[in-house]
Order: structure tokens, then C-alpha cells, then sequence
């Protein structure tokens, strides 16, 4: 039975109440915690032993090496080659897509030269190596494997290393096409904290990666957070969420289907609409109450939506807009008559959807964009996954004769003032009496 929560901003409780509902605790239990530090430390001190134990213990696998466990690229081009013919076409519309938009965000080294002949710059050089965690057994996310892997190979990334669970031995082979098109180089059939430990640490089979990225589980979500140092890794993703901001003027159907396509994900997603437009809002709440009974995931979507989920009233767009940038949501709908002009005051969102007719769910699979997007607030200080996260920046220096006797008297004045004589005498001694 669906019982949204309904919230006024004339209410004078209204942000403590808005707090409440956005807080979400995604910290490990002290038992979860304890159980993956036990299985990286395994896992780095025994590397594919551990590893191979693991898996058979949570994954019921029947291998006897690490071998065993690594799919070969010819199993994912098979892959491709079995599926029906509309799901490989949507796969490859989808990838094409999402390189093309991922493009156009590939940095390039630059430089520029002073007067007296020193030359500055950056150099943008891609990561060797990157680990990609997907998700696996009765749950396909091929358009996880297209998202996280495609970027990397835009940026240049030299092995892209892919590991998926396979419970019982289910392979997915919409994961493997998906990985075939994308040009994943390696792919073992690992999954848990002890496949974010073996893309972290390496082991004899599998080799240490320099960043790991992809969604997973409780467990999955800690060890990224524990081996953060040791590589890099995209974010700590937190539930679902989506916020569509109306006027009142699309049809209440469309907006409860939208706030479903993320309630479906899981019990703790989050879907709130914001609109001026009490009557609407009651439209709305009707077509979700309506629908809801229609739903596969209909036990999902109606703990969502009555745990999470809420009408928010406003009195008018503008106050709408301030509600959207306390949330900061990771999608944001903005299903208003001149989307392109609010979207501009819009300061936090992972992802903005600009007018009626941009479902949510496109940029999910094929509107090109990166899907992995920051969650639980964090849209206020960080960005949706893309090529930038699997490139490096360096800072060129080259100093000249002339400018190494300006720049070494303001270094020297400077050190000296920090007590670091051997600073300021590095740089002294390039200076002409």
C-alpha cells in the first residue's frame, strides 16, 4: 500500500524534516567492516590461493585455479554472436553513444611560454591500468560494463580488467557482449571484497590495477573504501535517486513512472518530486497509487516510495530550484516549459534531464552521458564518472637562464623565510653574481 510522504515548504518544519528524509546511512556494520579487512589482508597475503577460496566458499565455483576463473575474450565475442539480434543493435546504438559524448571530454597537453624563454604546462597522460567491478549471477547490467569501460578506453587506459561474480556458475552473456564491445582485455569470473582486493593488490594470476571503479554490493562498497590509497576508485555509491521538478503540465503518469524507474533499483532509493501545483502533486500521488499494483518490482517501489519517497510542495519555481540544490540529487528532471533556463541555476545535480520528454531511464542506457553519477549529496562536491577519472595530469616546468634568476630570488626570499636553506640555496646557486 503506497503512503508517500507529502512535504510543504510553508510547513515551519519544513528543512529538518527534508534533512530526515534525505539522510541515508551507508557506513559498514563493525561485522562487515571486520569481514573484509579479514579478506583483503587474506587475499594479500595470499593472493590467488585466497582468492580461489573465497569464490568457492561465497560463489559455490567449481575451479581449481584462478585460471579456471578467467573467461576468455573469445567467450565474450561468443557472446555477442548468440544474442537475439535487437539486443546486440541496442547494445552497439548504446556504446556508440556513449563513446562519442565521452569524446568530446578526452583533455590534450598543452604549454605556454613566458618572455624570458621558461616554458609551463600540463601533460595529460591516461592510467596503465584500470579494474572494472560489475555485477553478476541472475543480475545483468551490461550498460554498467559500457559506462565504466568505455571511458577508460577513450582516455587511452593500456588493459582494462574486468571482474564479474558468477553464482553457481551463471555467466551473463549480456555482461560478456557488452564486454566484447567495449574492449575489456581481460575478464575473470571473481566477485566480492576478494576481487576488489585481487584488482588492488594483485595476485600471481591477476594483475594490480591503478584504479577500480563499478557498483557492487555492501561488501563490494567497503573494500573500494578500504583499498582507496593503495589505487585510486570512482566513488562510494550510495542508493538511487532521482528528483523531477514539474509545473504541473506533463501528465501525472509520466512523472509517477519516472520517480518508479529509480524506486525499482532498491528499497533505500529515492524519488521526490517538487512542484507549485497542489493539484498536480494530488494527480501524481493518484497515478502512483494506480500504477504501482502494475509494477514487477511492486514490493520494491512501494517500500521506496513510503520510506523514501515524497510530494514537496512549493510556492513557486524559484523556491523549487532551492530545494533541488539543498538535495543535490544524482538525477534531477527538470519537466518545466524552458528547461535550458533553469537548468542554469542549477548548482547541484549529477545529472540534469532538461524537458518532458527526457525520460530519466535514457541516460541510463544510450543518451550518451555517464550513468555513474554522484549519490547521497555528494553531487555538491564531485562528478559524474567520465574520461577525466582515468586520465593524470602532470606539471611541466621548464625554467630558462633568464627566468631562473627572478624565479630563484623570490624561491630564495620564500625558503629563507621557512628556514629551508637548502631550498634557497638550490636555488641560489643558478643565480648570476
Amino acid at each position: 500500500m503506497i503512503d508517500i510522504k507529502q512535504l510543504s515548504t510553508a510547513d515551519t518544519n519544513f528543512w529538518s524534516q527534508l534533512g530526515t528524509l534525505l539522510a541515508w546511512e551507508g557506513v559498514s556494520d563493525a561485522q562487515v567492516s571486520d569481514t573484509v579487512k579479514s579478506i583483503l589482508s587474506d587475499v594479500k597475503a595470499r593472493g590467488d590461493e585466497a582468492v580461489l577460496d573465497y569464490s568457492r566458499r561465497f560463489d559455490r565455483v567449481q575451479a581449481q585455479t584462478i585460471a579456471d576463473l578467467e573467461i576468455p575474450l573469445s567467450r565474450a565475442h561468443q557472446a555477442l554472436e548468440s544474442i537475439p539480434l535487437a539486443q546486440r543493435q541496442a547494445l552497439e546504438s548504446a556504446a556508440e553513444r556513449v563513446r562519442i559524448y565521452h569524446q568530446h571530454q578526452k583533455q590534450e597537453s598543452w604549454t605556454y611560454t613566458e618572455a624570458d624563454g621558461t616554458i609551463l604546462g600540463q601533460q595529460i597522460t591516461a592510467l596503465d591500468r584500470a579494474g572494472l567491478y560489475v555485477p553478476g549471477g541472475k543480475a545483468a547490467y551490461p550498460s554498467s560494463v559500457l559506462m565504466n569501460a568505455i571511458p577508460a578506453k577513450v582516455a587511452g587506459v593500456q588493459e582494462l580488467i574486468m571482474v564479474v561474480p558468477t553464482p553457481d556458475g551463471v555467466v551473463n552473456d549480456l555482461v560478456l557482449a557488452a564486454a566484447a564491445i567495449s574492449g575489456v582485455d581481460r575478464i575473470f569470473a571473481i566477485g566480492g571484497a576478494q576481487a576488489v582486493a585481487a584488482l588492488a593488490y594483485g595476485t600471481q594470476t591477476i594483475p594490480q590495477v591503478d584504479k577500480i571503479v563499478g557498483p557492487g554490493n555492501i561488501y563490494v562498497a567497503t573494500a573500494k573504501g578500504m583499498v582507496f590509497g593503495t589505487v585510486g576508485i570512482d566513488m562510494i555509491a550510495g542508493p538511487s535517486e532521482i528528483l523531477v521538478i514539474c509545473d504541473g503540465k506533463t501528465d501525472p503518469d509520466w512523472i509517477a513512472m519516472d520517480l518508479f524507474s529509480q524506486a525499482e533499483h532498491d528499497e533505500d532509493a529515492q524519488a521526490i518530486l517538487i512542484s507549485p501545483d497542489p493539484e498536480f502533486i494530488a494527480q501524481v500521488r493518484d497515478a502512483i497509487i494506480r500504477l504501482a499494483p502494475t509494477m514487477e518490482r511492486q514490493a520494491i517501489i512501494e517500500r521506496s516510495i513510503n520510506d523514501r519517497g515524497a510530494l514537496v510542495l512549493v510556492k513557486d519555481m524559484d523556491e523549487a530550484v532551492d530545494v533541488a540544490n539543498f538535495i543535490a540529487p544524482e538525477h534531477l528532471e527538470l519537466s518545466v516549459e524552458d528547461p535550458m533556463t533553469m537548468a542554469k541555476k542549477i548548482r547541484h545535480a549529477g545529472a540534469i534531464f532538461m524537458g518532458r520528454y527526457t525520460a530519466e531511464a535514457l541516460g541510463d542506457y544510450c543518451a550518451g552521458p555517464n550513468h555513474v553519477l554522484p549519490t547521497s549529496r555528494t553531487a555538491r562536491f564531485s562528478s559524474p564518472l567520465g574520461v577525466y577519472d582515468f586520465q593524470k595530469r602532470s606539471s611541466l616546468i621548464q625554467v630558462s637562464e633568464q627566468g631562473a634568476q627572478s624565479l630563484g630570488q623570490i624561491a630564495s626570499v620564500l625558503a629563507r623565510g621557512e628556514s629551508l636553506t637548502a631550498h634557497a640555496r638550490s636555488a641560489e646557486y643558478r643565480l648570476k653574481d
